[in-house]
């Protein structure tokens, strides 16, 4: 067995002998054969790379078992997990139980990083870099090179591998799926969702990894640094013990939480790494739908969209972004029999984790009889904020107003891009919302949500159902817009949510419009 020293040594080899092999750049005409290359390299790289992590992590001697004897992405585990796998497998076509099927053959809900093994941080930069720097496009032999119209779809990935195993199985039934490029761009690198990306066999896909995460950056800024002021602490007293961003707390007073800022560190540099710095996307002038992992697809979605986007053409020119997922009330996670039960527990002081949700999904099917319904409004980032797909004309238009996007003192991406729109965008952003939604949110818990009972299967569950009562309504010929006669104004953002007032956060987010920029 290696030790790390070995394994830096075999890494540095492998990349010399790697450098040689690739092809130099070639025009259109060896594009094609350079493919191929390529894939065949990376193919090469990605095996060496994950036999050799799984080594490190062998021989660190680490346990991938958390302090609650769950498995390593955690995990509900016992006769409900084996329930909850059948139930699934049965609800979904045989071909795709390979993406349901972890290495430990359970459906854990996972909410936070796995403990990890001590993966070699050097290694796992080198091969960060090496995904970001080949832009291998994987399946692309197999189903033809991206049209510039095709649509493309990126997808942010955490480390809640539960959630993204549910969201390729919604994506591969999709009609029309096997003609669009999926990018998952990662903010953590872990060997086993690698290798579920791997499997992907139904679209073309390519990873790419947001190179400034906490996980490659623990000790330094963008992660915690040793020198960073505690959240809580006061100005005053910052000032004092002369901590590194003691002038700079956000407008509530508190410090950075390098936890909240990565998220949106991460959106602004995957939009401008797909618009403007891969090749495959150079002169894409299609659609650019953005996903995250705890999202779940209706199987007509992509004929959704192709509609939405005829039916802007013909009736709204205005409308710039379209928006597939709406956050219903009528998503009543635990429903009034259960909360009710729950707070009978709360008295008699009894645990309310054994109590399993219970969704109220009495309105929500309801709206699939407006199948064929679009609506025309003004971008909300609280509303319009999932599923949503634009082109480069609006992007263009949001790169430019980079400053209120990174200035903004708010940890939100979402929230930073109303600012944008209110404030610098020439053009409003106006959104064509669908009245049934064709995405669907399932995280129940995660970053920003932490809730008692967090089964993630029930969320799951509910959300099939719906689909599955809504599927003769699914697919429609034609759409109806909606379109108000004065359409409400959003109200001005006063002030943002915080958590954004370090100035190397800003600094941080304004390069990463610059295509060679590399953290100093």
């Amino acid at each position: 067995m290696r030790g790390p020293r070995g394994l830096r040594l075999v890494e540095e080899g492998l990349a010399g002998q790697l450098h040689q092999m690739l092809p130099p750049a070639r025009g259109p005409r060896g594009r094609r054969s350079a493919s191929c290359v390529r894939t065949a390299v990376f193919i090469f790289i990605v095996t060496f790379l994950w036999l050799q992590l799984h080594m490190a992590s062998m021989s660190g001697g680490g346990s991938s078992t958390g302090a609650n004897g769950a498995g390593k992405h955690g995990g509900a585990g016992g006769a409900d997990a084996e329930n909850s796998l059948h139930e699934f497998l049965n609800a979904v076509p045989p071909h795709l139980h390979k993406f349901l099927l972890g290495r430990n053959s359970s459906l854990a809900n996972s909410t936070e990083p796995p403990p990890q093994p001590s993966l070699n941080l050097t290694m796992v930069r080198q091969a960060i870099e090496q995904y970001n720097a080949y832009q291998v496009v994987l399946n692309e032999g197999r189903l033809g090179p991206l049209h510039n119209d095709s649509l493309v779809i990126v997808i942010q990935v955490h480390a809640r591998i539960t959630y993204l195993r549910h969201l390729l199985v919604s994506l591969a039934q999709a009609r029309g799926i096997e003609n669009v490029l999926l990018i998952i761009s990662h903010d953590f690198f872990d060997p086993e969702i690698n290798e579920l990306v791997h499997s992907i066999d139904f679209c073309k896909v390519m990873q790419i990894f947001y190179p400034y995460s906490i996980q490659t950056h623990p000790n330094e800024f963008p992660g915690e640094s040793l020198g960073d002021c505690p959240r809580n602490i006061k100005k005053e007293q910052a000032l004092k013990i002369k901590c590194l961003n003691a002038e700079h707390p956000d407008l509530y007073g508190h410090y950075r939480e390098a936890k909240f800022t990565q998220t949106k560190h991460h959106w602004w540099w995957k939009a401008n790494r797909v618009f403007d710095h891969l090749e495959v996307t150079r002169n894409h002038t299609g659609l650019v739908l953005f996903l995250e992992e705890d999202h779940y697809v209706a199987e007509d979605f992509i004929e959704a969209l192709r509609l939405m986007q005829k039916a802007t053409a013909v009736h709204c020119d205005k409308c710039n972004i379209l928006s597939l997922g709406t956050y219903l009330k009528t998503y009543n996670y635990y429903g009034d029999s259960k909360n009710k039960e729950a707070a009978k527990a709360k008295r008699l002081g009894h645990s309310t984790s054994n109590i399993p949700p219970s969704w109220n999904f009495e309105i929500l099917p309801t709206l699939y009889q407006q199948y064929q319904k679009a609506e025309v409004t003004q971008w909300m980032s609280n509303s319009h904020n999932m599923g949503m797909a634009f082109n480069r004309t609006t992007w263009r238009e949001i790169r430019q107003c980079v400053k209120y996007f990174c200035n903004y003192d708010d940890y939100n991406w979402d929230w930073s891009l109303q600012q944008v729109s209110q404030n610098c965008m020439p053009h409003k952003l106006h959104a064509l919302v669908m009245r049934g939604p064709r995405v669907f949110h399932i995280g129940e818990c995660g970053v920003h949500h932490k809730k008692a009972n967090c089964n993630s299967t029930a969320a799951i569950s509910k959300v099939m159902k719906v689909l599955h009562n809504a599927k003769k309504h699914l697919f429609p010929s034609h759409l109806t817009i909606t379109m108000p006669a004065k359409l409400k104004k959003t109200k001005p953002l006063r002030k943002g949510n915080g958590g954004w007032g370090d100035l190397r956060d800003h600094q941080l987010c304004y390069n990463m419009t610059v295509k060679d920029f590399v953290l100093g």
